[in-house]
């Protein structure tokens, strides 16, 4: 009952015409954002966090959490009519949803993807709703070893299961940690790893890095990959949802959505994982499954769902926990760290009005997301017309500028050019980005934990593992990881049996 005051209370603040106004900037940046292609939620929310100084932390997390949905939405439209996947986790959307485009249906396609994506947004932020305060309040009673545990967990399966190859990841969290370790070491006053330079005194701002790695290593990757000529988009065609269309889908929109929330309450490789699953269950459970692979409605409706319903997972580890097991989400920590709030287990004591504030904004700024993406899709698929050159020179003067405001030190500039080549080189090469945000957040976190550990055991290893909870959270570890590499051998085969057909 207590949960449903304070919803009710988040409803009365997020209600607010100035807060509302702040919700429909974000879902609109959202879905803008997510349409065009190779641009994701978080390169845009890196791109705005210096940019909403001067918003108060309420207002500029609901526009946060707005393009966090909102892109959700945007990546089907790209994805059904240019067979071109924003994220990867619209990459099975694409399987099904561009067949049906080709063959006239597209108009259906992006319905089913709409109205399961709201169906599963809303059903999934039930749950979070429902979830988080429970977690929160058995979290109060974790202890340092059982933090490390965590971290342990999300660095691991961040690591492991984002990108193509888990040596990969580990290296990319690898570099995280250790620009997480450049500055001042609070215990003994000593500097670490600044070559003498002033400015790293303080530690590399994880703003600058976050705009470093997704603005500008993503610009100049696209950059160097820029095809010439307008792209060719498939025209919006045929019926909307028929009656028929609705009976086929209402089922896969619920499957969906209870399978992407629970594996992205857990560090498993979210929508990826996810959204595969929900198409080999469509896939196994169809009346038609000769349709599949040549554009079946149930293979577009259940993926969007689980993809949305993963997004809404994600936020119960990142609000409870404080652990972003997303690329975005290790974004939207830096957002709220920008503001002096740790997510954690002490955010719904400390900072209660603002996080049901942010959580009823997610039940607004869903419907408004419908009502965005349903009548006006004409209009964005216009957005994919913008030549990409204006686009990418406007990211990368937006980051410049953003960067420059955090401090106004002329050196972040430096850093922040550093940063983005060597995001830059990650995209070239295939190191994911998402496991060097999550170690640089994570890292000093991490170290803090170890060291009050190994003070209240007076230096025993061991205590690091022998609690109850970090015995469990290691074993849950390793069960994670095996199910996930499982998933991923059957989901590369998956693969393989489409190219054949």
């Amino acid at each position: 009952m207590d949960s449903v005051t304070a919803l009710l209370e988040g409803f009365a603040t997020a209600a607010q015409p100035e807060y509302l106004l702040y919700a429909l900037l974000g879902v609109t940046l959202g879905t803008a954002v997510g349409v065009l292609p190779g641009i994701g939620p978080a390169m845009t929310v890196a791109l705005l966090l210096p940019l909403t100084y001067t918003l108060d932390p309420t207002a500029a997390l609901i526009i946060f959490a707005g393009i966090y949905y909102g892109g959700m939405y945007g990546g089907s439209t790209t994805s059904i009519l240019l067979n071109t996947p924003g994220e990867s986790a619209s990459i099975v959307t694409a399987l099904e949803g561009n067949k049906m485009a080709k063959a006239g249906r597209g108009a259906a396609a992006l319905a089913t993807a709409a109205i399961g994506s709201f169906v599963a947004g809303t059903i999934a932020t039930i749950l979070l709703t429902l979830l988080a305060p429970t977690i929160a309040d058995v979290a109060v009673q974790l202890g340092p070893a059982d933090y490390v545990a965590l971290m342990v967990v999300a660095f691991t399966t961040v690591a492991a299961l984002l990108g193509s190859s888990p040596l990969r990841g580990l290296a990319a969290l690898g570099l995280g940690l250790f620009i997480g370790l450049i500055g001042t070491d609070t215990l003994s006053g000593q500097q670490r790893f600044t070559l003498g330079v002033p400015t790293l005194a303080d530690g590399v701002d994880v703003v600058v890095v976050a705009v470093g790695v997704f603005a500008v290593g993503e610009a100049l990757y696209v950059a160097s990959r820029l095809r010439h000529g307008p792209i060719e988009v498939i025209p919006v065609g045929g019926k909307w949802m028929t009656g028929e269309f609705w009976k086929r889908s209402w089922k896969p929109w619920l499957r969906g959505t209870f399978i992407g929330f629970p594996i992205g309450t857990v560090p498993a490789g979210g929508a990826d994982v996810s959204t595969f699953l929900s198409y080999a269950a469509e896939k196994k459970l169809s009346k038609r499954p000769e349709e599949f692979g040549k554009g079946a409605i149930e293979g577009v409706a259940g993926p969007e769902a689980a993809n949305n319903a993963a997004a809404a997972g994600v936020l119960v580890p990142l609000l409870t926990l404080g652990l972003p097991t997303t690329a975005t989400a290790a974004v939207i920590v830096a957002a709220f760290q920008s503001y002096g709030i740790q997510p954690g287990p002490l955010l719904f004591t400390n900072n209660s009005a603002m996080v049901w504030a942010l959580i009823a904004s997610l039940y607004i700024g869903n419907l408004m997301l419908l009502v965005l993406n349903l009548p006006l899709v004409k209009i964005w698929v216009k957005v994919l017309q913008i030549p990409r050159p204006y686009l990418y020179a406007g990211i990368l003067l937006f980051a410049a500028l953003g960067t420059y405001a955090v401090n106004f030190v002329v050196d972040d500039l430096i850093v922040l050019l550093v940063i983005g080549v060597i995001g830059f080189f990650m995209r070239r090469h295939g190191y994911p980005v998402a496991p060097l945000v999550v170690g640089l957040i994570l890292g000093p976190m991490a170290e803090e934990q170890v060291r009050r550990t190994l003070q209240i055991s007076e230096g025993s290893p061991s205590a690091l593992v022998t609690s109850p909870f970090a015995a469990v959270a290691y074993t849950v570890l390793v069960v994670i990881l095996v199910t996930a590499f499982v998933l991923r051998l059957r989901r590369k085969r998956a693969e393989k049996a489409e190219q054949l057909v």
